[in-house]
């Protein structure tokens, strides 16, 4: 490999600076592909390089061949096809395009610079809100129908709603008495669904005094890239809220994402980013970097959106490890849009990296990354959040978890009125029939105020439609009475539910 991308060692076996310039140098020559059927984890982009003929063959505007890789299902072999574009003579050289499909100069510009270097500094990388275009765009290939218009319904007290839901925890949790569970989706009250609804026109039409799980347009809170454009509403720190990483949608602002690596390389700042695709969890497909090639050739790949990694996050202490990362995660109720109600589960959860944290390693998974439920292998540490809040703060004793919720709090509550302040389909749709459980993912990092001093700020990471909610079933039994009471019931008294909204 050191060979074939041109880095020079000596002796049989070369040694970890040598390896790294290789591991480096190969984002020049990696190639990428995709499986379209699978599970998530099956449809994970593969990045591989070609031979020695394959990978010299150099970049044209004007390219005289095209080359494609294909997945032979029948053996489980990938190959790279090429033909020529044109008639060849002897001595002609052989060339690709390496931003084939691309048509914008600029765009092109940002994905030839692993082999041709461009200065972008001139370029304004402040990034602001999209235009009214960009969000009609995401609801046509969406392929939602917005409800008609409805006023909110009223329901008799003693009213017994029949639930038709997809949902196996629901199934064996809901006991509440004024629900009851139906297999019969026509004459349920309530639909919980697991899968996404896109027709919401028909169903507000056809069953006009349904109530569901779900809102119209909500993808633009659950979808990263989504996600950061709404939160371009709140504040203008570098194109976003305090609260939320800075963040550029690699399709369609790479420019300004490499105007910003450049002039925070020129001022000696940290540039560490973590590509994460739009619409995955779990990790998959996310990668940590701080070279300007890896990132730029990882929007080859799945759609993603590239984040500043938080390279000075607040850890937490385990015993039998050190000092690690984590992450909390809240269960957030959405009773309606308007007015706004949004309330909080009382409890939150945590996970924990298994590695002391440092900046380096950054394929070490269970040193950056926190999700351990489905990797393999991977021990799982829970701690409950009642016996963490007495830890963290004996860790932190200038800090104390309740004024850190009121920030956490805070910031939920300043994404939500920025993304329920537009009409759908700029914001999430105003459906009183509407109802919906997310979970908010979230990090604390070190900042520091005006006066020098040290201070811990929430980041949000991603909001999640549907959560996995195995452990507070197994944790809390009345977990999904205490939903259903506050989202379908309208009561909220001792069901241990926090009012953000």
């Amino acid at each position: 490999m050191a060979n074939l991308v041109g880095v020079e060692f000596h002796g049989e076996v070369p040694d970890e600076d040598v390896i790294d310039i290789v591991m480096e140098e190969t984002w020049r020559y990696n190639q990428t592909y995709q499986l379209s059927v699978g599970s998530a984890e099956q449809k994970v982009p593969v990045w591989y390089i070609m031979d020695e003929f394959g990978s010299h063959i150099q970049h044209s505007d004007e390219p005289t061949s095209c080359a494609v890789p294909f997945f032979h299902m029948v053996d489980q072999t990938a190959y790279t096809i090429f033909w020529p574009l044109r008639d060849l003579e002897n001595g002609d050289e052989l060339t690709r395009d390496y931003t084939y499909g691309e048509l914008d100069p600029l765009i092109r510009k940002c994905m030839l610079l692993p082999w041709s270097y461009t200065d972008l500094r001139d370029i304004n990388y402040h990034v602001t809100e999209p235009p009214d275009d960009y969000y009609k765009t995401i609801f046509t290939e969406n392929q939602e129908t917005l409800p008609v218009p409805k006023e909110p319904l009223s329901f008799p007290k003693d009213k017994v709603f029949k639930v038709y839901t997809e949902v196996e925890k629901v199934q064996q949790n809901l006991t509440h008495p004024r629900f009851v569970l139906t297999e019969n989706q026509d004459e349920a009250d309530i639909l919980f669904m697991f899968s996404h609804i896109k027709d919401y026109r028909k169903l507000s039409e056809e069953r006009p005094h349904v109530m569901v799980n779900q809102f119209p347009c909500e993808n633009l809170v659950t979808v990263k890239d989504c996600l950061a454009s709404i939160a371009r509403r709140v504040g203008n720190i570098e194109g976003g809220p305090r609260w939320l990483p800075l963040t550029f949608n690699l399709r369609k602002e790479l420019p300004q994402f490499v105007s910003c690596f450049q002039h925070r390389e020129d001022r000696g700042e940290d540039n560490h980013w973590i590509c994460k695709p739009w619409n995955l969890a779990r990790g998959l497909d996310t990668h940590i970097s701080n070279k300007l090639n890896c990132i730029i050739r990882h929007r080859e790949s799945t759609p993603k959106v590239v984040c500043k990694y938080v390279e000075k996050p607040v850890l937490f202490q385990r015993e039998d490890v050190g000092m690690v990362k984590f992450d909390i995660r809240y269960i957030l109720l959405l009773r309606s849009v308007q007015p706004l109600k949004l309330y909080a589960y009382n409890v939150f959860w945590l996970r924990f990296a298994n590695r002391a944290f440092s900046l380096d390693c950054f394929d070490d998974y269970q040193k950056h990354f926190t999700v351990m439920n489905y990797a393999e292998e991977a021990p799982l540490k829970q701690i409950h959040y009642d016996e963490f809040i007495p830890l963290f703060e004996k860790q932190y004793p200038e800090h104390r978890w309740n004024d850190i919720q009121v920030k956490i709090f805070k910031a939920i509550n300043d994404l939500f009125q920025a993304a329920t302040s537009k009409p759908a389909p700029f914001g999430i749709c105003n459906y009183p029939l509407s109802r919906a459980v997310y979970a908010v993912d979230l990090m604390l990092k070190w900042d520091t105020t005006m006066e020098g001093r040290n201070n811990m700020e929430p980041q949000i990471l991603e909001i999640n439609f549907n959560p996995d909610c195995n452990r507070a079933c197994k944790y809390h039994p009345s977990f999904f009475n205490d939903i259903f009471s506050t989202l379908f019931l309208d009561e909220t008294e001792d069901r241990n539910v926090a009012c953000i909204v």
